[in-house]
């Protein structure tokens, strides 16, 4: 482009006034005019003495010339670029150039409506999470207000009967008071009566004794406040609770799944590696290559939400197994198995059961695992349930019957077994 450039506009300047063509050999005059140098030779043969310029007509009483490799560099390179096949040669760059540069064009469009459909679909996902929230804080809301006014309720109808037990004892306490002074004055006259006369006979003296006052109602002051105080919040988070979706699963160890060398606790919520083999039954659902063992509960529908305590432990794995895989036989912990698991190995290194196997980039080191089985979107997710960070995701969830999966991993040798435990919320009857 520079070089097409530079020849149309140089080629004038470095045309010979003489022949009209490009300069061969350039030479310049005293005058800075540039001629052919055979030209100039040639305009001047037969002009004795003084010769001149043929375009400014300056008279120089020397032929001396002078030639310019500058102007002759300039002229070779014009020519370069005015030859046919050069200039062939330059379109075909331009064009491949231009091409380029419309592919490129066309690369960039095409990412910019995809990324465009990325925001508007960003923002769609943030107009249905926002309106979700909304409606989940809505119900909290409205069940807080309703406990609130229903509480407020009670306890202004509880003040109301103290209050009035505790008005009604005050009233006849004060009717006693009156009936006590009347009486106070009517001895008080009788005795003045006696002292100004002689009394002949004894005289009568009318004395009320018509009200009878009780003890004063027991009030427990400290029994009343504690009533509203002291479980308030618990009593919330109860009904709270309740209206939980999913509301943690009560999950608990199936021992006919577990491999022999696993001890599961009496109460089925915990697990743990033994020190030696253990007496089983042989059967179909047991694992007997890896120290796995399965939830007693079974899902095939719906949402489900459960969490388990991995502590201080360096390794384990755990998620969601289908219902059809098979426990005789060693095999990958991935969805082509059967398997949506997430695992974690070294203490520090947590991978998600991927093909291959996904690293997961972990903020705090959980000591708490939540898994939430949702077959509506087919998805299986992992969060650190002490903040409820996600770890990962998997999308393309069980398709039918699934059951909790967990695995203690074997211990390194000198190594203290750690257990896997299910938590569980210890909510009674509201």
């Amino acid at each position: 482009m520079e070089c097409t450039g530079r020849g149309l506009s140089l080629k004038e300047e470095l045309t010979c006034a003489i022949c009209c063509d490009l300069f061969t050999e350039p030479v310049m005059l005293d005058c800075m005019h540039h001629f052919c140098k055979a030209c100039i030779s040639t305009y001047w043969k037969g002009i004795r003495g003084r010769v001149s310029c043929p375009q400014c007509r300056q008279e120089f009483s020397s032929r001396q010339l002078h030639t310019n490799y500058l102007v002759a560099g300039m002229v070779e390179k014009v020519r370069a670029c005015s030859s046919e096949s050069n200039h062939k040669e330059l379109q075909k760059q331009l064009k491949e150039s231009l091409l380029s540069h419309l592919s490129r064009k066309e690369n960039y469009m095409s990412m910019i409506q995809r990324c465009k459909k990325k925001v508007d679909a960003v923002k769609a996902a943030g107009n249905e999470l926002e309106g979700w929230l909304q409606g989940e804080f809505q119900v909290l809301h409205q069940m807080l207000y309703e406990e609130q006014a229903a509480m407020l309720e009670q306890l202004r109808r509880e003040e109301k009967e103290m209050l009035g037990a505790l008005s009604q004892h005050l009233g006849a306490l004060m009717g006693a008071v009156t009936e006590v002074e009347q009486n106070v004055r009517v001895l008080q006259q009788t005795m003045d009566t006696m002292e100004h006369s002689l009394l002949l006979e004894t005289p009568k003296v009318n004395l009320r004794s018509s009200v009878e006052v009780g003890k004063v109602p027991e009030i427990d002051l400290k029994a009343f406040a504690g009533k509203y105080k002291a479980p308030l919040q618990y009593m919330i988070w109860r009904k709270i609770f309740k209206l939980l979706k999913p509301a943690p699963a009560p999950v608990t160890f199936d021992v006919e799944t577990a491999h022999p060398s696993l001890y599961v606790s009496r109460d089925h919520l915990s697990v743990v590696e033994s020190e030696k083999m253990l007496p089983y039954k042989r059967s179909p659902k047991r694992f007997v290559q890896c120290v796995n063992v399965l939830g007693a509960q079974s899902f095939q529908s719906g949402r489900h939400y459960w969490e388990v305590e991995v502590g201080n432990k360096t390794k384990w794995d755990l998620g969601v197994a289908l219902d059809s895989v098979d426990r005789q036989v060693r095999a990958k912990l991935c969805p082509e198995n059967g398997y949506w698991t997430i695992r974690l190995r070294n203490g520090n290194e947590y991978s998600a059961g991927t093909q291959p196997w996904t690293r997961l980039v972990v903020a705090s080191f959980p000591r708490c695992i939540g898994v939430l089985l949702n077959f509506e979107e087919q998805r299986v997710s992992f969060y650190n349930a002490d903040n409820m960070q996600l770890l990962f995701s998997f999308s393309n969830g069980p398709w039918g019957k699934a059951l909790p999966f967990f695995s203690t991993c074997l211990s390194e040798p000198g190594q203290r077994a750690q257990p896997i435990r299910l938590v569980h919320f210890p909510l009674g009857p509201l």
